[in-house]
Formats: structure tokens, C-alpha cells, sequence
């Protein structure tokens, strides 16, 4: 067996997390599911394969100077640098979990915002298990562009198979009044992308961290239900699959459980 590290406390989640805002949520439940709750304290008691990371992959989409890798490196480093340089294709970072007493990790790529790198970035788009569309909430324009944002990425994924988050940035710009009326607007927006919304500040840190753990929590779920789903058809017990590979039958599956978009 490899040796897996510790996982850091602060990045243990214990309870399933919730959604700041309810109104635009893509679960209104208040715990794991039960099948996956089940599967996890099973594998956990036999320590079985527990060598074998699982991993998502999240991308990280939106105009140039939203605020996207501020956004990372908050949450990745606990860092906020307001000069920092645009960037250039993709970058990514991967983030440990431990989840239901479980290893878990998520790969977050970093896209760039300008033109000339679209070409080079979308390629990066494939194989996502959650899209990520950022938001300057002092500039509506960018708001606008997200639909444009989801469009691209959707066209190199499964139909359905992912799921979808619009995070509006820089809130501590706003007035709490200025705020408020953004956040009805991209709850609109969040609406017709079937997306669940988040509003963050990456400079005070604040919904970082419980918007991440939303984003590993459902998306760690539905990985496990996935085994789940291909244990059930074979021998397989839960923990000796390989999550993330599934065929063109498994995905439409999966695409059924997932909210439609525009």
C-alpha cells in the first residue's frame, strides 16, 4: 500500500454542507444521501482501499479580472493578492479532503479569461465533473457573459453530467443594498443554468471555504454513488472501483440525476 498523508483539519468535513443562499440551491437536503452514508461507513470499517485516491475534477471558468484566481488562492493558500498577474492558458491546483472518514480529493483548474487563450483553455474543460462561472459583482457585465461561459464548457462534457455553480466575486465592494440587488439578478441567472449561486469575497475570505466544501461535498456523493451504481452490476465492493472511470452507458446514467441547462 502507498502512504497517504494526513489530511489537514481544516479540511475535514464532518456535516454535510448547506447553501448560504436557499433560494438558489441545487439540493435542499439537510444530509449525505443514505446509500452513500452507508457504502462509506462499510469501506471505512474494512479499510479497504484506502490507498486508492478519488478525485474530481472542477473548472474554473469566467472573464478576464473576475477574480477567479483569486478565488483559488484563497481557499487553496489563504492568500489574497490584489496585483496579481492575469492567467495564461490554465493552472490548477488539487485539493485533500476527508470526507465521511474518507480520502477525497479535487482538482481545481484555473482558466484563462482572455481571447487568445480560449482556444487553449477549452481543452481543459473535458472531463469535468463540476463547472465553476465567475463573476465581477461590481461589474454586471461579466454576469451577462457567464451564459456564454457555461455554453463553452458544456460543449466539451457529457450533456447534464456536471454540476453547476455561479459564484459572483468581490461582494466587499458593494453595498449591503448594491448587494442585494446583484444577488436577485444572479439568482435569475442561476435559474435558467440550473446552477446553484454563490457570493464571495476572496479579500475578507468570506463563503471561500463553505462554498469549496459545497463543491467537494456533492460532488464527492455523487462519485460515490456512481460505485455505488457500477458495484451493483458486477462483484465489485465499494472502494475497488475507479470512480472516475466510466463508460458512455455509466455517464448517461449518471446525466440523469443531474439538473438540465440552458
Amino acid at each position: 500500500m502507498h502512504f497517504i498523508p494526513p489530511v489537514s483539519k481544516n479540511r475535514i468535513i464532518s456535516k454535510f454542507p448547506k447553501c448560504y443562499n436557499p433560494q438558489a440551491c441545487l439540493q435542499m437536503k439537510e444530509d449525505w444521501n443514505e446509500k452513500a452514508k452507508s457504502a462509506c461507513l462499510d469501506r471505512a470499517a474494512r479499510q479497504h482501499g484506502m490507498d486508492r485516491l478519488k478525485m474530481s475534477k472542477a473548472v474554473v471558468v469566467g472573464d478576464l479580472n473576475v477574480g477567479k484566481t483569486c478565488l483559488i488562492n484563497r481557499f487553496c493558500k489563504d492568500a489574497f493578492d490584489r496585483d496579481y498577474k492575469a492567467t495564461i492558458g490554465v493552472d490548477f491546483e488539487i485539493e485533500r479532503f476527508e470526507l465521511s472518514g474518507l480520502p477525497y480529493s479535487l482538482q481545481i483548474w484555473d482558466t484563462a479569461g482572455q481571447e487568445k487563450f480560449k482556444c487553449i483553455a477549452s481543452a481543459y474543460y473535458r472531463g469535468a465533473q463540476v463547472i465553476i462561472t465567475v463573476f465581477d459583482m461590481a461589474d454586471i457585465k461579466t454576469l451577462e457573459h457567464t451564459r456564454q461561459w457555461l455554453v463553452e464548457a458544456l460543449r466539451e462534457n457529457e450533456p447534464n453530467a456536471c454540476f453547476i455553480f455561479l459564484v459572483g466575486t468581490k461582494r466587499d465592494l458593494l453595498s449591503a443594498e448594491e448587494c442585494q440587488r446583484t444577488e436577485r439578478d444572479a439568482v435569475k441567472i442561476a435559474s435558467e443554468m440550473n446552477a446553484e449561486f454563490w457570493s464571495v469575497s476572496s479579500k475578507t475570505g468570506q463563503n471561500v471555504q463553505e462554498f469549496f466544501f459545497r463543491v467537494a461535498a456533492l460532488s464527492f456523493e455523487d462519485a460515490i454513488l456512481q460505485e455505488i451504481e457500477l458495484s451493483s452490476s458486477s462483484a465489485v465492493r465499494i472502494g475497488d472501483g475507479e470512480i472516475l472511470k466510466v463508460d458512455a452507458g455509466d455517464q448517461q446514467d449518471r446525466a440523469a440525476r443531474k439538473p438540465s441547462c440552458c
